[in-house]
């Protein structure tokens, strides 16, 4: 099968993916039982617990099959929730709380699953380090390692004193961390044609180039592309980041943002082991987030700095460089083999938004960094709700997912003086 192409032209996932069959545009008018709308993790997740349930499943993708933020990402599995359970103890409660974890938990199982079951070769490398830039963090963080071992019995967990994270990670700047053995670090891409391969194998029908124009809602819904539309029982909108002006009342509670990663070129065992010794992946305390990790081959990978704007800079490889570099100095003169953008989408709370619109139309997205476990698992828990069971979906579609301030048109410079003064204060030594 010829090697995946249509996807960015700087990004090493593209280069290094596994053969994928391209799959053809949808033509004519089609029936389906569940019209799946958009390929990353959550719709090919939905696709295939659909198809295995004896759902007749179209999935229509606008561009390739991982060609957004799941085919992007930093590849980090991360444990949890994007909020800490302290934080979502005080907002929903300790039970809700709870149920939420245990989601965590089963986001975190499902990918082991899916890769196991489905013989997916994406790399995954068990362990993630998460480093704390500021000395102030740290109570606040052990507070959190200790909540997590001892209410929820989480012993995956630990923290990491200055010394300890030092001798793991050669970065400057973290004055302690922690490690956890549940989190982990996989190839995005791969990952996502892995679980495409596995729908189609399930009986789930994929077209790409296949862009939606429109949606009729109604007791059945009608979904519309250039090239032709699906009448389904069930419509399942998985867009993400990418959602534009299909469902406006979801855009309202989404917002798209962007954000960068470069890899150098392959580097010496000995200059690999000492910046990352134990081949985990790392992120860290910023509200802007640094994230970092080994390939396979040996290259830093490291993303970081954001864009609330919808151009991508110029040199993408020239806006990562100096975020790299300033983690990792010793890195200053080597040379950047690969470098790519990709759109993602947050919430105001930083929690998914995952609800039914109708009874029979779906949405899910607004992963807000957390999509690598939490989106595979939203795609199963709408299988089950379309199935008949909605308790696991519920844990979810009761959040309350608020508007952004200034609707579709404002947002986006409103939040970007907001998120501006954050990354602003990432940068402070208090």
């Amino acid at each position: 099968m010829p090697q995946p192409s249509g996807y960015p032209s700087g990004s090493y996932y593209a280069a290094t993916a596994n053969p994928f069959e391209a799959c053809a545009p949808l033509t004519g008018d089609m029936r389906a039982d569940v019209c799946v709308i958009g390929g990353g993790y959550a719709g090919l997740s939905a696709a295939l617990h659909l198809a295995e349930k004896g759902f007749a499943v179209t999935l229509l993708e606008a561009e390739r099959i991982g060609w957004g933020a799941s085919g992007r990402n930093g590849g980090q599995l991360h444990p949890g929730m994007r909020r800490d359970q302290a934080t979502l103890e005080a907002s929903v409660g300790k039970e809700h709380a709870r149920r939420l974890w245990d989601l965590g938990e089963d986001a975190r199982h499902l990918v082991g699953n899916l890769i196991d079951r489905h013989r997916i070769d994406c790399a995954y490398t068990p362990g993630l380090i998460h480093g704390i830039h500021k000395p102030a963090y740290v109570d606040e963080y052990r507070r959190d390692v200790e909540h997590l071992r001892e209410t929820y019995g989480y012993d995956l967990i630990s923290l990491l004193k200055k010394s300890e994270l030092e001798a793991k990670v050669g970065a400057k700047g973290y004055h302690g961390g922690t490690l956890d053995m549940g989190g982990g670090h996989l190839h995005p891409l791969n990952f996502a044609l892995g679980i495409a391969g596995a729908a189609q194998r399930a009986g789930a029908s994929l077209h790409e180039q296949s862009r939606v124009t429109k949606i009729e809602r109604g007791r059945k819904v009608r979904v519309e592309t250039e090239g032709g539309s699906v009448t389904a029982d069930f419509c399942v909108v998985a867009c993400n980041g990418y959602l534009d002006r299909l469902l406006p009342e979801v855009a309202r509670r989404v917002l798209p943002i962007n954000n960068f990663i470069a890899t150098t070129k392959p580097l010496s065992d000995e200059m690999a082991r000492s910046l990352i010794r134990d081949r985990e992946a790392v992120s860290d305390s910023r509200f802007v987030v640094y994230y970092y990790r080994l390939t396979p081959d040996n290259r830093m990978l490291f993303g970081g700095g954001e864009s609330y704007s919808s151009q991508f800079p110029s040199d993408i490889a020239g806006f990562v460089h100096p975020h790299m570099t300033s983690v990792y100095p010793q890195l200053e003169g080597v040379e950047i083999d690969h470098a790519w953008g990709g759109t993602l989408a947050i919430t105001m709370k930083r929690m998914p938004y995952i609800d039914r619109l109708d009874a029979n139309l779906y949405t899910l997205g607004g992963f807000s960094g957390q999509g690598v476990g939490i989106a595979p698992l939203s795609g199963q828990l709408v299988a089950e709700a379309i199935g008949g069971q909605m308790e696991r979906f519920d844990v979810f579609s009761t959040l309350k997912t608020p508007e952004f301030p200034g609707g579709t048109m404002l947002r986006r410079p409103i939040m970007a003086l907001a998120l501006m003064w954050f990354a602003l204060r990432d940068r402070l030594p208090f």
